[in-house]
């Protein structure tokens, strides 16, 4: 494995024909850079009109040598642009090549950063000599130091210990004399200046500028086209170490990610929903001390579920996507607002009101496919997460996600539980006073939504949710919607091949009353679609499915395992099974109308048969099967935190010899 080294562009604030008079000075030895320990020229040529001089030498150093390529600089032709690269290739080292090329790459990167000041310190030197010009080359001149390019090949690299290893390394010097209004050539796209580097990307080590150009140049070339900006380059390398082959494959997975989402586009395209804007609490507000621009969310008031069922995972998922995008513009305009590099944003997430309610089994599965898509797509960005008014709960939710968030992530992370963000080592310490907000004992009126309960009539069924989703971000969805016709119940299955798994649900009755059960069957029950085009006011639906065979004798081919529990319009219900058999579990939703023969008429019984939905009943569910080792302990078996806005509801549960069970509304 040869290792290479490409350095950004340095800028001289002084003639080409002076830095290289300077450059010239290096040779045959350099005291200020210890690893040049001499040279001898091999050849030498130079053309008949003066305008190529070409040196070959052969040199001793501890590790490689160089190639050169200088240029004028594009916006001042009395500056010259300086850039270096290099590669190592050591021949035969007993099996260790690429270990001592690591080595000696490293030591090689030590150095390099001096070069500039060699350059200087020689520039010094000419101009107290009294040499402060040198005449530009032009046709026709011979003179030795008046050339416009100049070029250095074959170059050799001795090791410092000759007994113990053979390395060579090879490269070619070009400094080329830009001509004023000439074009700038296309690889000089591939090109980053140091103090560019500096100023927008921040300090980095000679081996991470190399990598970030490196892998720029890999882009221009692959792609073509657009490509990352640096800044988000960087994020990527920064979050895999600056190794280019796990960066690149990361960059490229989240480049075609962004192309098949049209994410550079969200921002144009993306507004959120009028839900959104009411129900999430969360926006950006100022920036930190750091002049990272600050978003604040206010999680414990926000009501995940119903934003869920109201609007769908994709859109919630689009959102956040749409912060993201925006938080690196944001970055971008504080950069050039301070006069330093911000490439991060600080985070503020506020607790209070959090509690086993939030701990939704659904609504966690949700929130870790929304982490798993930032961490992919957006590395990197989080410079600082403070977590204030921590309720006694938070344990239980970090245990659930810390898992899924990258490790350099979790390092940024600051909680504060009660009053602790208050007053000295809080959060005043990240936080100008005059930007704290309102609602956390600051100053500041904060404008941020205050969250609270969706009202169910604002829920949707899948097919809502898809018809207003243009873009699906995720490919799998957490509810299914489906009617319920007289006459005609919806049944789903689930396998069971372990004894004491446990079935676990959760939906919701959206129109109409139900009555659910649970069963339990050897036979593989098989799907049928009922024709409901012959009753009344129904239309056919391809979401209501049958499984039990109307052949079937209850207490034969099948049994209930669950009593029958009636669920009334608008409620949550949430329950488990703990299996006692293996076999086949059928879920049953069937319309629930007042028993016969009663002499009884109830008004809202009335009410919803003149309305029409006394033929068809609606309802969103999901359900998951678990190994009993995995439920116990889970967030599935909390179920207090079932349901936001069922709190205060009732709770039934049955308890029979052959399982365990609990629904609650």
């Amino acid at each position: 494995m040869v290792q290479k080294y490409q350095s950004p562009v340095r800028v001289y604030k002084y003639p080409f024909e002076l830095v290289m008079a300077a450059y010239e000075r290096r040779f045959p030895t350099c005291p200020l850079i210890p690893v040049f320990l001499g040279s001898d020229i091999v050849q030498e040529h130079k053309s008949e009109d003066g305008s190529v001089h070409v040196v070959e030498r052969i040199c001793k150093l501890n590790v490689d040598a160089p190639r050169l390529l200088k240029k004028v600089h594009p916006e001042n032709e009395e500056w010259t642009c300086f850039e270096q690269s290099a590669s190592l290739d050591i021949k035969s080292f007993f099996g260790f090549e690429s270990t001592v090329e690591k080595i000696a790459m490293k030591q090689y990167t030590a150095n390099i950063k001096r070069g500039k000041e060699v350059i200087e310190f020689y520039l010094n030197e000419l101009i107290s000599q009294g040499i402060t010009h040198l005449p530009r080359w032009s046709p026709g001149s011979h003179d030795r130091n008046e050339h416009a390019s100049w070029t250095a090949s074959g170059i050799t690299a001795q090791n410092s210990m000759p007994a113990l290893a053979e390395s060579s390394a090879q490269g070619s010097t070009r400094v080329d004399l830009a001509i004023p209004g000439a074009e700038t050539s296309a690889s000089d796209a591939d090109k980053l200046e140091a103090d560019y580097i500096e100023r927008y990307l921040g300090k980095l080590t000679p081996m991470q500028e190399s990598s970030l150009i490196h892998l720029r140049q890999w882009l221009q070339e692959t792609y073509k086209g657009k490509i990352p900006k640096d800044d988000h380059i960087l994020r990527f390398l920064r979050a895999r170490d600056f190794n280019m082959e796990k960066t690149r494959e990361m960059l490229c997975q989240s480049l075609s990610w962004r192309k098949q989402y049209q994410v550079d586009y969200i921002l144009q395209a993306w507004r959120p929903p009028p839900i959104l804007e009411e129900y999430y609490a969360g926006g950006w507000h100022y920036h930190d001390k750091d002049g990272r621009p600050l978003y604040i969310l206010r999680l414990g008031q926000v009501d995940t579920k119903g934003l869920m069922k109201a609007l769908g995972e994709e859109s919630i998922l689009r959102h956040v996507i749409s912060i993201n995008e925006e938080g690196q513009k944001r970055c971008e305009e504080n950069t050039l607002q301070f006069g330093w590099p911000i490439g991060s944003w600080t985070c503020l997430v506020d607790l209070e009101g959090l509690n086993m309610r939030h701990l939704w089994r659904p609504g966690v599965k949700a929130l870790l496919r929304i982490i798993e898509v930032v961490e992919a797509n957006y590395p990197e960005t989080l410079g600082r997460l403070l977590i204030v008014r921590a309720p006694r709960v938070f344990p239980v939710l970090w245990t659930l996600v810390s898992p899924f968030i990258n490790e350099n992530t979790r390092e940024k992370f600051l909680i504060y539980s009660g009053n602790n963000y208050q007053g000295p080592g809080g959060i005043s310490d990240y936080l100008d006073n005059e930007i704290i907000p309102d609602f956390l004992g600051g100053e500041c009126m904060c404008n941020i939504s205050e969250g609270g309960l969706v009202p169910k009539s604002l829920y949707q069924s899948d097919d809502d949710t898809e018809a207003s989703d243009h873009i699906r971000l995720c490919t799998d969805t957490v509810y299914h919607s489906s009617y319920v016709y007289k006459g005609s119940p919806h049944e789903i299955t689930a396998e069971i091949l372990e004894e004491e798994s446990v079935i676990t649900w959760d939906f919701d009755i959206l129109r109409g009353d139900v009555v659910f059960s649970l069963f339990h069957s050897k036979r593989a029950p098989q799907t049928h679609q009922k024709d409901l085009g012959i009753v009344a006011g129904s239309t056919p639906s391809t979401n209501n499915v049958q499984l039990i065979d109307k052949n079937w004798v209850m207490g034969v081919d099948y049994s209930l395992v669950e009593s029958p529990l009636i669920c009334k319009e608008g409620e949550s219900i949430q329950g488990s099974h703990v299996t006692r058999w293996p076999g086949f579990y059928i879920l049953q939703w069937k319309m629930h109308s007042p028993a016969s023969g009663s002499s009884l008429v109830r008004v809202d019984d009335v009410l919803a048969s003149l309305q029409g939905s006394s033929h068809k009943c609606k309802f969103m569910y999901y359900f998951e099967v678990l190994a009993s080792e995995d439920f116990r302990g889970s967030m599935s078996s909390l179920e207090s935190c079932s349901g936001f806005s069922q709190l205060s509801g009732t709770t039934n549960s049955s308890n029979k010899s052959h399982s365990d069970s609990l629904i609650s509304r």
